[in-house]
């Protein structure tokens, strides 16, 4: 009689011929052309390994610790190299100073150390990310030459040096107590759901979870699926197939397409990056929950916000609020009178802008934020007490208004190839002002019949995309509770048919997701 192993082995050779085992041993080493991400076959398979071993470890505090961060240490491998040795410099650092803090009582010293993890963590950071940029930027400014450095930027470098720092800027401010011991500490930096591209976890929701048991309910396994299945549906089919189809296209060359259709493939980015980064949020959301983990969600209908302000209300709630509690509020908040309101939103927002790249499209995208910020406060002081400002259709006009500022601001974050010397010496606005000058020049509405048509399936998933976005609440949590509702076996067969529906829709192998950049 066969074992199940052997049927599933012949299974595999009926499907796939007779495979070389060092090609499948090669999947398991990291690829730089292939870092390993959420929506891969490879990544759903490990998990479903690591979650067969992870249950039997439920129980077993030690043991179930060493898997999760020995497993979370090779997924980074997998994303990024020989560079997890990066995770444990920031882990071990923060950890020391967390100790030290909590038993400093010289307010002295209490700073001088969290100066000090600022400085390993920020700089760590700052050399990966933003040397060759500061060097560049020095040359444009000086004329002295400048060669760009052979620097490998990590992936999620940004989101566990963030939340490392929170760590020790929690501790400094006596609102959490240290970890119990180092590995307990490994275990929350390193957690592969939310590693690489967030969200951003508070150690003061992450730790008290942690000292629990493990338990996973009904409920929760239900509303975890769900996350992975719509995170699944938002990266692989939407956001990569009219990445690749259109989006792609239009933003690589812009003077090839008329006005409309950069208009449509600005409205496309808009949606793509929404999918892809909430995509990822989605399934870091579902995962964690299989393991008996709750993240906070990190995205909450960003497009459908009724002003700036309520747009970073709404979108990467995980930075947002971390930029809020630890920078502006940190430089006086709205403590120090109006002017100096203003100029703590230009900072955090200028700042956030950089966070996000190296380059300077991402330091404008953040500026022009901040100054709607601006504005915005500005203009609510002057409609205070004023009832229209409530009405339905003001909000309706002003959902519309913000829409399209905020698909402005991605055409300045997407386009990257605007420089110092370009933008204020030539007045070259590179790809973004060949865009703007075909929107506003050579619109052609009369090929918007010939786009719909040529580029139909990408319209249908923009479509798709925008009402599934602007339903309301109501009609998607009825939609959860109906899945949660579902028997167990349900869920994975679900998963089947995604995964299915993912294949026969790609057009080339899944895209790195683009908050793996920042």
């Amino acid at each position: 009689m066969e074992s199940i192993w052997d049927i599933i082995t012949r299974c595999f050779e009926l499907q796939f011929g007779n495979i070389d085992p060092s090609l499948l041993l090669r999947q398991l080493v990291y690829d730089e052309k292939s870092p390993l991400i959420f929506s891969s076959g490879l990544f759903l398979f490990m998990f479903a390994v690591f979650m067969v071993i992870y249950t039997l470890l439920r129980n077993k505090s030690l043991p179930r610790t060493l898997f999760v961060v020995a497993f979370s240490y090779y997924f980074y491998y997998k994303s990024s190299g020989f560079y997890f040795f990066l995770i444990a410099i920031v882990t071990c650092s923060d950890y020391i100073i967390g100790e030290l803090l909590s038993t400093c009582r010289r307010k002295t010293s209490r700073k001088l150390l969290v100066a000090l993890s600022l400085a390993i963590d920020l700089g760590l950071l700052a050399y990966f990310k933003y040397t060759n940029f500061l060097g560049q930027l020095f040359s444009d400014l000086t004329g002295a030459p400048w060669h760009d450095l052979k620097i490998f930027l990590p992936v999620g470098i940004s989101f566990f040096t963030f939340q490392s720092m929170s760590y020790v800027i929690d501790i400094y401010r006596r609102k959490i107590e240290p970890v119990d011991n180092l590995l307990d500490y490994a275990f929350y930096v390193s957690f592969f759901p939310q590693l690489v591209a967030g969200p951003i976890v508070r150690a003061s929701d992450f730790l008290p979870q942690f000292y629990k048991p493990v338990r996973v309910t009904r409920a929760m396994l239900g509303v975890g699926f769900w996350y992975i299945l719509t995170g699944l549906f938002k990266k692989a089919i939407i956001s990569d197939y009219i990445s690749i189809n259109f989006v792609e296209r239009v933003f690589k060359t812009p003077i090839q397409f008329s006005g409309i259709e950069n208009l449509l493939g600005a409205y496309g980015y808009g949606l793509q990056i929404y999918c892809d980064f909430s995509g990822y949020s989605d399934m870091a959301i579902g995962l964690a929950l299989l393991m008996g983990f709750r993240f906070g969600i990190n995205f909450n209908n960003p497009y459908k916000a009724v002003s700036v302000t309520d747009f970073w209300r709404r979108w990467h709630i995980s930075l947002s609020t971390w930029l809020r509690d630890y920078l502006y509020i940190s430089l006086g908040g709205n403590r120090k009178g109006r002017l100096r309101q203003y100029l703590n939103i230009f900072i955090t927002m200028f700042l956030g802008g950089l966070w996000h790249g190296a380059s300077l499209n991402f330091v404008f995208w953040g500026v022009l934020h901040g100054l709607a910020l601006i504005v915005h406060k500005m203009w609510m002081g002057v409609c205070r007490g004023c009832e229209w400002v409530e009405s339905r259709l003001w909000n309706f006009l002003m959902t519309i208004v913000t829409f399209h500022f905020v698909i402005f601001a991605w055409m300045i974050f997407r386009n990257a190839d605007v420089t110092w010397n370009g933008l204020f010496h030539n007045g070259d606005w590179g790809n973004l002002g060949i865009m703007l000058s075909q929107i506003t020049s050579s619109m052609h509405i009369e090929f918007l019949g010939q786009v719909l048509i040529g580029y139909w399936q990408v319209m249908v998933l923009i479509v798709v995309g925008y009402v599934l976005h602007f339903i309301p609440d109501r009609v998607s949590e009825q939609c959860k509770r109906a899945f949660v509702k579902m028997p167990v076996p349900f869920y994975a067969i679900a998963l089947i048919i995604m995964i299915v529906i993912i294949m026969q829709v790609k057009t080339s192998d899944i895209q790195p997701f683009i908050y793996f950049q920042f």
